[in-house]
């Protein structure tokens, strides 16, 4: 078991995060570890689901448009499963539609990228106090 799998197994804190980019996955995982949070990549919904993690998870951060499941059906295939998991969309190709759409299913926040790090940190931290 490596340090990262202990880290998930003592805290549920996990940061999920899903993006087929992966510099941007890189990118968030090494910003939320430098505020001593436990974050995960994943390159697509189906990595996520497949990983058993979206029940553990604290919050997930998710692309929109990704290829295969987006990251709206994911969205509405957690609550069908009923996993109240808060969820933080980041997109470029985001329109309002899809805004109104995550938030009125949800969603914590809707960002379009290139987004403020500070800004996804406090709206993390604010996503695992609820």
């Amino acid at each position: 078991m490596g340090a990262t799998d202990q880290a998930i197994g003592q805290t549920s804190k996990l940061i999920a995060i899903i993006d087929d980019d992966e510099s941007i996955c890189d990118s968030l995982r090494d910003l939320f570890e430098s505020a001593g949070l436990v974050a995960r990549c994943f390159g697509s919904a189906e990595e996520f689901l497949e990983s058993g993690l979206h029940r553990q998870a604290a919050c997930l951060i998710t692309d929109i448009l990704m290829p295969k499941m987006s990251g709206l059906e994911l969205q509405t295939r957690l609550k069908d499963e009923k996993c109240d998991i808060p969820i933080i969309f980041i997109t470029a190709f985001g329109d309002a539609n899809m805004r109104i759409q995550a938030m009125r299913e949800g969603a914590v926040e809707f960002l379009a990228k290139p987004f403020d790090h500070h800004l996804l940190l406090k709206t993390v931290r604010a996503a695992l106090d609820m």
